[in-house]
């Protein structure tokens, strides 16, 4: 996003202020308080092992839990009809980031003898390891749809148990017992070297198996202190795997690879992993640690570090307008057939380069293996590195080649690329790249709002961030007016937003990018009771683009703890003051178990207003028409185009007997008809048989 975008957003909030214009209603998802899995589980008065542990009486203390309680590779799983569907959007994403980061899959039940059952029980808990019962149960409740909670209670299932119960945890951490809530104190019992295995990996802090500081305290001071204070505030993330998570289970499950991790390469070996120039072209690219021009750092390191960072540089003075230079990543082998290609690029030539990114296919349909253009990224700005996706769909062994282009103009410099991820996962729909973060920080204005967006089913949106609230950020989904607002249905109906704020470290394997979502519930009202979600021009307020285009903008739904400064600060959140929100919204419709339900007025270009349902029937848009849904009882029900013809039990059973009384009837008549055709035939046979043996015996005689 250019850097003018967002003062104007600024100006403009503060214009809302300034008169009086009314603003979006908010509603936040975790009511402002950012509870923890323990906190959840206290409040409902869980009594659980260690707050969210479930045991069958038998099990004993061990992350190793032996061959007999671990799961297959690939683990049978089934989501109940009873967990919500922004749940099931978020358990499913769960699933993708271990795949991408280990050998354990997924897939849906078909009748093996163990399997998980996903509900929506009381609270967020699990079991430890493969019981092999059968059905073994893991409660994804209400407040316990995030990502990383998901994460947390698999691993659980998965064999692990809280990183602060290990043997050595007294080395790392100290307990503070009379700051726990009385009866809870068994929660925070270590166990020896006997009982449990760390699998000769160092305690972790950034374990998303640790409690968090202030698990099960009886004030306001926390229970657990790290003898090292910096990591204060580290322990009890709920973002992602750490790295010493995904060592230890890859550990435990003999892991050599990831399902769907392809390559990263951040270009700090000489051998710029594997990747080759092309004989074919007019120039090649060099791996480089600075440019005169730009970038004067890789993106990488961002010149933290000396004698390394390291980047490919296209240099486009050394060739004439046109001529291209071609880099080619090693042959790579798909299994799923889509992948998303995600690096960085940054322009220190001229407006008019291009990048071109192809494929190069291996098949024996493909003897000369030509060059398939997949994008070509035009427009690049200059002086700053950009963040970029493309996606691709291949299913043959192939190459990734990037293919610098000068273009017009007699700038010196070119184009770079560092930072280089292939997996084979979705990309994001979109990327909001906010520059100069940090002064925004504590901005008086508070809300900063993205760009206008479209999501791939044509709703418009916006994201609004909240950086006043010390020590919060906030982040809230926003649908606002659009080009296509007359085609699409209303209330927006089930539509999956996944907001991420991007760890840039260079190898995605390490990131812990936190990912929250929310999802478009179509029956979800306001105070006042019209649809939430209903079409901004209907229920929204009144706003300005910078360029001073009108528009409307509905009410935000959201995170208004979606992390902390602190933890903003950590990592790769922000590098070289950069920060990266990626941006899905997604039609999980598919998931919803209660279709048959219909979605409350759905009224496209207004085609319920002429069609009129009877005896309280809801008119709504199938297929591009108009239809009426009709209401019904135990023992009585609405039928006919407009819910016109009523019927009952009753009268299902009236003529049911009637219908079978008609057709004894029927069936008496024909079969005494029958009867007496059959007897009247007869005596014509045995008459006609008479008199013709008379007849034989007068000629006889």
């Amino acid at each position: 996003m250019d850097s003018w975008y967002l003062p104007s957003f600024l100006f403009f909030a503060a214009l809302l202020r300034v008169f009086g214009l009314p603003t979006p209603e908010i509603f936040d998802v975790d009511g402002g308080i950012d509870q923890d899995i323990f906190d959840i589980n206290e409040d409902l008065g869980l009594d659980l092992f260690e707050g969210d542990i479930r045991l069958d009486g038998v099990q004993e203390r061990n992350s190793i839990v032996g061959e007999r309680y671990r799961w297959p590779h690939t683990i049978p799983y089934v989501l109940d009809d009873s967990l919500e569907m922004n749940a099931r959007g978020v358990i499913l994403n769960a699933f993708e980031r271990y795949r991408l980061k280990t050998c354990i899959d997924f897939k849906p039940w078909s009748g093996e003898p163990n399997y998980i059952s996903v509900f929506k029980g009381s609270g967020c808990w699990s079991s430890v390891g493969n019981r092999r019962i059968g059905k073994q149960e893991l409660s994804i409740g209400k407040g316990c749809d995030k990502i990383a909670t998901v994460q947390h209670e698999f691993l659980h299932a998965l064999g692990f148990w809280h990183e602060q119960s290990r043997s050595d945890r007294d080395d790392y951490v100290s307990i503070i017992w009379d700051r726990i809530i009385s009866g809870k104190k068994s929660n925070f019992e270590s166990y020896d070297d006997q009982q449990t295995d760390s699998l000769n990996v160092p305690y972790d802090y950034s374990s998303v198996m640790h409690y968090s500081k202030t698990a099960f305290q009886n004030g306001s001071e926390p229970t657990i202190v790290t003898r090292i204070p910096d990591f204060m505030d580290v322990i009890g993330q709920r973002m992602d795997f750490s790295d010493s998570d995904i060592l230890k289970l890859n550990q435990l499950y003999n892991c050599s690879s990831s399902l769907s991790f392809m390559e990263s390469c951040d270009f700090e070996l000489e051998n710029v992993c594997g990747m080759i120039q092309s004989s074919e072209d007019s120039a090649d690219w060099q791996r480089v640690s600075q440019v005169p021009e730009g970038p004067e750092s890789d993106h990488s390191n961002m010149g933290r570090c000396k004698g390394s960072g390291f980047f490919m540089h296209f240099n486009r003075s050394s060739v004439n307008e046109g001529a291209t230079a071609m880099l080619g990543s090693r042959i790579l082998y798909p299994k799923r057939g889509f992948q998303c290609l995600q690096f960085f690029l940054y322009n220190s030539g001229s407006e008019y380069d291009q990048l071109n990114i192809y494929i190069r296919e291996y098949s024996a349909a493909s003897v000369n293996r030509t060059l398939t253009l997949v994008e070509e990224i035009k427009d690049i700005p200059i002086g700053s590195w950009q963040l970029y996706h493309v996606t691709l769909k291949v299913t043959n062994k192939f190459r990734v080649v990037f293919g610098g282009v000068r273009g017009a103009g007699a700038s010196r410099g070119g184009l770079s690329i560092d930072d280089i991820n292939l997996s084979e996962t979705h990309c994001p729909h979109h990327v909001w790249h906010i520059r100069n973060f940090t002064q925004l920080i504590g901005s008086p204005s508070g809300s900063v709002f993205s760009p206008s967006f479209y999501s791939s089913k044509g709703y418009a949106f916006q994201i609004c961030l909240n950086l006043s609230s010390l020590p919060n950020v906030g982040m809230y989904f926003h649908l606002i007016s659009g080009a296509n607002d007359d085609q699409l249905e209303w209330p927006c109906p089930w539509q999956q937003v996944t907001m991420t704020i991007l760890d840039q470290n260079p190898d995605i394997r390490q990131r812990m990018s936190n990912k929250r979502s929310i999802t478009t519930d179509p029956f979800m009202t306001t105070g006042n009771g019209s649809y939430f979600w209903d079409r901004p021009s209907k229920v929204g307020v009144q706003d300005f683009f910078p360029n001073g285009t009108q528009f409307q903008r509905g009410g935000g739904y959201g995170y208004s703890v979606f992390m902390t400064h602190e933890r903003l600060k950590s990592r790769d959140f922000m590098k070289g003051d950069d920060v990266y929100i990626l941006l899905t919204v997604e039609d999980i419709s598919h998931l919803n178990t209660t279709q048959n339900e219909p979605i409350p007025n759905l009224g496209v270009n207004d085609l319920c207003t002429n069609f009129k349902c009877e005896n309280d029937g809801v008119c709504i848009l199938h297929h591009g028409k108009a239809e009426c849904r009709c209401p019904s009882g135990e023992d009585w029900w609405y039928m006919g185009e407009r819910c016109e013809k009523r019927g009952s039990t009753r009268d299902t059973i009236v003529i049911a007997v009637s219908s079978t009384v008609a057709v004894f009837a029927v069936m008496l008549v024909i079969t005494l008809v029958s009867v007496y055709c059959t007897r009247k035939k007869y005596h014509q046979e045995t008459s006609s048989n008479t008199t013709n043996m008379t007849l034989e015996n007068q000629y006889a005689l």
